[in-house]
């Protein structure tokens, strides 16, 4: 890695740091009801929602009301996208004209921005109109992150609050995060990315006449080029922001229009990592002790670190293949080395290993270069940061609910070895507990590798590969990780937008969505009904070096056991193949 490398790096997760504490404590004010420097701009707005809906925002609900209001809205929203993808043909904002969507992609489509994965196997740009990318995704785009958001602060006041009965209200929570949030962060980026050339119009695509004349492989004449333009920056904001992921463009964040400078990538990479690390710090503030929000962070950050250094260090290396062709990789002021194959040369190789690294691990989907072009190691980082439950930063909120099923675990694991009842932030974990831990981490590998299977073994499975061997499974075992964590980003060369593959991916991505959170909510519900047990010389500390360590160990060793055979039968034999040049 070169210096210049190494500064780039260093100065995203150093501005990063600096932002956690006080959004941080921004958003715990919001989740506790304090009183922020935005109320008197946005109080008045909050409560015409609640009035315009019908919600009382005081009525507390019990974690299966919760749930139930959970799954009602983002199920009412699967079919708002789904009509509106399948009657864009008939609706305004369409300067292309362009027509309904397919059934199964409107269907795979409508799930994936409701459950925040964001899967897209279309072109954006030539698929859907101004209106579905506005009214259908960008909306969904807000709400489904603040689901995952609302959905922590409940299971954070599981953990907090003692013989209760409630969690809080859906509907406050879903409102707050979005307005409190969500739109402010949002605008204040979509307004900073349009000044670097990110654009945001509703004009139709732009025709330009090519400089030198070209001809198609059947012959015909080519004068003209078709420029996309649209309302960009209002979708790339909170695609970012809410670990999104959808692009505008086909070419998501390689694309000019949507990622167009050193700066713009900075800012948005950021902006991937940025509320699910501050909300380590909310998540101390709203139990009391901001040293339980930093250990987990620091558990984050110590993951996310060694396999950034993996990802920069198999993508700066001579690919074998290459060197037997006298292709000169080597370091120099002219060329910066390692494999370039599919990265943009205005990002360079630390950013966008950093990139990668940083959306599947957050849950994020985007994209700034071809992971399908990625050195076999490079891609295995890719694919392990997602298989890990994407609890390292992960979505905003699921990511962090996520992690506290990990560390649930390893809670108990810690207080079986040295034979006292496990409790965390003065709460007994006992059977239920375990149990509702169990179903949020098991339930993942199980349809990922279930579905890869019947992928591999179908002939509508196959149908879709169309590379052969190793780096084929590793397409499909890519796609059902990416689908089964709620991530979205994907490696080329697999056909996904068939039947099989919509239908498929859709079981997916509901399941790792609902079958994680409905659990959690679950053991939230158990939690909030117990006594707070006084801390005693026997207690477990959970903000020590020893206990960050140990939560490390644990997230790392369910994800090996679980993928790491998958994992051999793809990338790693990948990589052995590579060395001897098949």
């Amino acid at each position: 890695m070169t210096t210049l490398g190494i500064a780039q790096i260093a100065i995203c997760l150093g501005g990063l740091l600096l932002l956690v504490k006080p959004l941080g404590a921004f958003m715990a004010a919001v989740y506790e009801d304090r009183r922020t420097w935005l109320d008197p701009i946005l109080r008045p707005s909050e409560h015409l929602i609640y009035r315009l809906c019908g919600v009382s925002p005081t009525e507390e609900m019990n974690w299966q009301t919760y749930a139930v209001a959970m799954l009602v809205f983002n199920f009412l929203g699967i079919g708002a996208v789904y009509l509106l993808q399948r009657g864009q043909g008939f609706l305004p904002l369409n300067p292309a004209e362009l027509g309904a969507v397919a059934p199964d992609g409107a269907y795979n489509t409508a799930v994936s921005f409701a459950t925040n994965t964001n899967w897209q196997n279309y072109g954006g740009e030539t698929t859907l109109s101004y209106l579905t990318q506005l009214l259908a995704l960008t909306t969904q785009n807000f709400v489904s992150a603040a689901t995952g958001m609302a959905m922590f602060a409940a299971i954070t006041r599981g953990l907090v609050r003692r013989n209760a009965q409630t969690l809080g209200n859906f509907w406050r929570d879903l409102t707050r995060s979005t307005l409190y949030i969500l739109l402010p962060l949002s605008l204040v980026l979509a307004v900073t990315l349009v000044s670097q050339g990110v654009t945001q119009t509703f004009a139709p695509n732009v025709m330009a006449r090519l400089v030198q004349a070209t001809q198609t492989t059947s012959g015909e004449l080519v004068t003209h080029q078709t420029i996309a333009v649209g309302p960009v920056a209002s979708q790339v904001a909170i695609k970012q922001l809410g670990t999104n992921g959808g692009g505008f463009f086909n070419a998501n964040s390689a694309h000019p229009f949507e990622n167009p400078t050193p700066l713009s990538n900075l800012l948005e990479t950021v902006a991937i990592l940025l509320i699910p690390a501050a909300l380590c710090y909310t998540f101390g503030k709203m139990v009391g002790d901001t040293r339980q929000g930093w250990a987990i962070l620091a558990a984050m950050l110590i993951i996310f670190s060694v396999f950034l250094g993996i990802a920069v260090w198999a993508e700066s290396a001579v690919n074998p293949i290459f060197a037997q062709l006298d292709i000169d990789q080597t370091l120099t002021d002219a060329h910066p080395g390692g494999n370039l194959e599919g990265k943009e040369v205005r990002f360079g190789i630390a950013n966008t290993a950093l990139w990668t690294v940083a959306t599947t691990a957050a849950s994020n989907g985007s994209v700034n270069s071809m992971l399908d072009s990625y050195m076999p190691l490079g891609g295995l980082v890719a694919l392990v940061m997602m298989q890990l439950g994407e609890v390292v930063f992960g979505g905003v909120g699921s990511g962090l609910y996520g992690m506290f099923a990990f560390v649930i675990v390893a809670v108990f694991i810690a207080g079986q070895m040295v034979g006292r009842t496990p409790e965390y932030l003065g709460k007994k974990i006992q059977v239920y507990e375990m149990q509702m831990a169990a179903l949020a981490i098991l339930i993942m590998p199980l349809v990922v590798l279930g579905l890869t299977a019947l992928a591999v073994v179908t002939d509508a499975g196959t149908a879709s590969i169309f590379n052969p061997g190793a780096h084929g499974f590793s397409e499909t075992l890519y796609a059902f990780s990416s689908l089964g964590n709620n991530n979205g980003s994907a490696f080329a060369g697999l056909n996904a937008n068939t039947p099989f593959y919509n239908l498929a991916g859709a079981l997916a991505m509901l399941i790792a969505r609902y079958w994680l959170a409905i659990p959690m909510l679950a053991m939230a519900g158990s939690l909030a009904r117990k006594k707070k047990t006084p801390e005693s010389a026997g207690t477990l500390p959970t903000h020590t070096p020893l206990f960050i360590g140990w939560l490390v160990a644990i997230i790392l060793i369910v994800g090996a056991l679980n993928f790491l055979p998958a994992l051999a039968l793809g990338p790693i034999i990948e990589h052995l193949l590579l060395g001897v040049g098949v």
